[in-house]
Order: structure tokens, then C-alpha cells, then sequence
């Protein structure tokens, strides 16, 4: 699903992005919800930032999984190369995140592969920021199982792209 938003793209750095499992929910500038079995899973743009929102479809008194990666006020940002959480109310919880620093033509390059990945899948949420072409938030539910997604954040005044994969192995 591609997304074009209104709200003007805030210049940040990827090391001010901070990763979370307990952030209460933001309301989101774009958002996908998708069905698996037995689950749903909400993907949710902030900004240049994002949170994907995992729960039972039943409810059954298990919290839903909350993933943020955002810069947060009060906290120092830095995102873990690798983090795991073995049990986690849903299944085992392993989170990576990479920045990567991009010349111009080969973050376009990147942007465009993205697109041409995201926009149209059925489980991928594309957005784009008014001002520059760059300035893109995505995320793409994994298919397959494990369940899995990845998220995109490109920083464009920086040449930053970030990106993250998360899984839930049962």
C-alpha cells in the first residue's frame, strides 16, 4: 500500500532512533492492518519512525507485542544491532536494525528497489513525505513464517537509511 502524507519530513538522524517493546501507541500518520492466522498485526507509520503492533486475534489475555523505533523525548537514541526476548508473549522475539550511509544516487537507487518491493504487497505500507522524494518511512509483513517484517527509515539531508527485521518464532 503506498501512502502519501501531508505531514512535512522532520530532518532526524538514525542515531536518534531508540528501540522499545513497552511505548504506549502513538497515533500514526499511515497505517496497515493484516490478517494472519490466529493474529493481526497493524503496521504503523509515525513519521520517520514506525511501530508494528502485533496481538491475538482472540485476545486471551495476552498483551499485543508494541515495537517502536522512533526518537522518543527523554531517551537516548541508539538502536541494537541485535536484541532477542526469549518467550515473549507471543513466541521468541529477535529484533536487528543497520544503518547504512549512502551517496545520493545509491540511496535513490535503494529507495527504488524499496518501492518496487513494498508499495504493492499485500502486506507492505509505503509512505512518502512531501519535500523531498527520498524521505520515504516503509514496512513489509514477511509472507511467510516465522512472522517476521522488515522497516525502512531514509534520512535523505544525511544519506542515512536504517534499516530493521524482526522475527516471532513460536
Amino acid at each position: 500500500m503506498r501512502a502519501s502524507i501531508s505531514t512535512p519530513f522532520v530532518d532526524t538522524r538514525a542515531e536518534d532512533l531508540v528501540w522499545t517493546l513497552n511505548h504506549p501507541l502513538v497515533e500514526p500518520l499511515a497505517a496497515r492492518t493484516v490478517e494472519r492466522p490466529g493474529l493481526r498485526v497493524q503496521l504503523r507509520v509515525l513519521g520517520a519512525s514506525h511501530q508494528v503492533v502485533v496481538e491475538r486475534e482472540s485476545g486471551n489475555g495476552t498483551a499485543p507485542l508494541v515495537e517502536t523505533v522512533a526518537c522518543l523525548p527523554g531517551f537516548t537514541g541508539g538502536l541494537p544491532g541485535d536484541a532477542v526476548l526469549p518467550s515473549w508473549g507471543l513466541g521468541d522475539y529477535r529484533f536487528t536494525s543497520t544503518v547504512e550511509t549512502l551517496a545520493a544516487n545509491g540511496l535513490s537507487r535503494r529507495i527504488d528497489r524499496l518501492r518496487a518491493e513494498v508499495a504493492d504487497s499485500p502486506g507492505g505500507l509505503y509512505v512518502t513525505f512531501p519535500g523531498d522524494p527520498l524521505a520515504v518511512t516503509a514496512l513489509h509483513l514477511a509472507p511467510e513464517s516465522p512472522l517476521g517484517w522488515r522497516t525502512w527509515h531514509a534520512y535523505p539531508q544525511s544519506g542515512e537509511l536504517v534499516s530493521t527485521a524482526a522475527t516471532i518464532t513460536p
